[in-house]
């Protein structure tokens, strides 16, 4: 109810403010039209009438645009009378053009309108479809807290190659992010089949390696099933899977070709767990090799940031590429919502404000763990802090 009343309130208060504007034009004609009325002959300021209709549709719509534009012909009409007539040519000139300008104007109004309630819709669709392929994460999944951020490269889209996604799976969390080949709508799809294959496949295959495999064997049938035969080579994906253990600090990743993670701890500290990626998934041959599972030590009050590839190469100016490890190191007592706040306005300010692909980012902080103290040190092929 509360939501409905604020809806109406601002409602009511924009429907306010534009007809409060409406009276700067008809104000204008007003002025202009005395103005002219009291110069000398010679001088001809009914030109100028045409301001008010071309200046109403930065706030009103095509029907207050034609009321002004037409209060402009009548004003230029008065103008004629009281000025030598209707039949002099300057003023039949000068009438002819202002209908003219006037309807340009109100026609103008009338496509913007038209385009803004068809990006309005646009806009509705893309939410709507990012909400069914990637679900909202939770804020709080058994130890952890998680925060997420996503800047699609395409203009006006919410969606694009990148994606996430986290579930529970017999006392432990297990996230993936991924990146798809290429931008925008082309990319939608494939990421829809990885986001599903995980659902899917996350409860039925006790390592990571099983699951990255099947995650393989999907992209695969997708490029060999749905892909035109000489796009289907170039199709493929980069996905990191991390598990995390609720009662236990050894925390375990495999990756296809995607960057490690960052683990940021309290006091400034990043490091960059060791990771032994295999190829992207659906490279020629990728799916009879041998996966690394790299494991790390991820204790009680640090945050593990996980990212595709459009956040690190994004680049200023300069041609720079944002140093994420090195802003981040600024944030590392930060909470996961502030962490992804400050990375969203940095990362944009850096780019110029435009992304040239699609970025992605996971903060996941733990909150809490039952510590095992054979686990502490160097565990596998990660690092660890003891």
């Amino acid at each position: 109810m509360g939501k409905l009343q604020g809806c109406v309130s601002g409602l009511r208060r924009s429907w306010q403010s534009s007809h409060a504007l409406l009276l700067l034009p008809v104000l204008l004609i007003v002025v202009i039209t005395v103005a002219d009325l009291r110069a000398p002959e010679d001088i001809h300021l009914g030109p100028a009438l045409v301001i008010a209709p071309a200046l109403t549709p930065s706030f009103a719509g095509p029907r207050s645009t034609a009321l002004v534009g037409a209060l402009a012909v009548v004003a230029q009409l008065l103008i004629a009378v009281l000025h030598g007539g209707l039949t002099t040519a300057n003023h039949i000139v000068q009438i002819v053009t202002l209908v003219l300008l006037s309807v340009i104007v109100v026609v103008y109004s009338a496509v913007r309108d038209r385009r803004r309630a068809q990006l309005a819709q646009v806009r509705t669709v893309a939410e709507a479809a990012q909400h069914v392929l990637m679900w909202p994460l939770p804020e709080h999944i058994g130890p952890l807290r998680i925060a997420s951020l996503y800047l699609a490269a395409e203009d006006e889209a919410q969606i694009g190659g990148d994606l996430y996604a986290a579930t529970r799976c017999d006392g432990e969390v297990r996230v993936l992010i991924g990146d798809v080949r290429g931008k925008g709508l082309s990319a939608i799809g494939e990421a829809a089949l990885l986001l599903g294959a995980f659902r899917e496949s996350a409860h039925r295959h006790i390592t990571l390696p099983d699951l990255a495999t099947a995650l393989e064997q999907s992209v695969q049938r997708y490029a060999e099933d749905l892909e035109p035969r000489e796009e289907a080579a170039e199709r493929f994906a980069t996905a990191l899977l991390v598990e995390i253990p609720d009662e236990d600090l050894v925390t375990r990743m495999t990756s296809s070709g995607h960057p490690p993670p960052l683990l940021l701890s309290p006091g400034h500290a990043v490091t960059v767990p060791s990771l032994h990626p295999s190829p992207p998934l659906g490279v020629h041959g990728a799916g009879g090799i041998e996966r690394t599972l790299d494991v790390f030590s991820f204790e009680p009050g640090d945050t593990l940031l996980l990212y595709t590839d459009g956040v690190v190469e994004a680049r200023d100016a300069q041609g720079r590429f944002y140093p994420l490890a090195e802003r981040v190191a600024q944030w590392t007592d930060a909470s996961p919502e502030a962490l992804m706040f400050r990375i969203r306005r940095d990362l944009l300010a850096h780019a110029g404000g435009h992304l040239g692909d699609d970025a992605a980012l996971i903060a996941l902080h733990r909150t809490s763990a039952v510590h095992h103290p054979h686990h502490h040190g160097v565990l596998g092929h990660g690092s660890a802090r003891s």
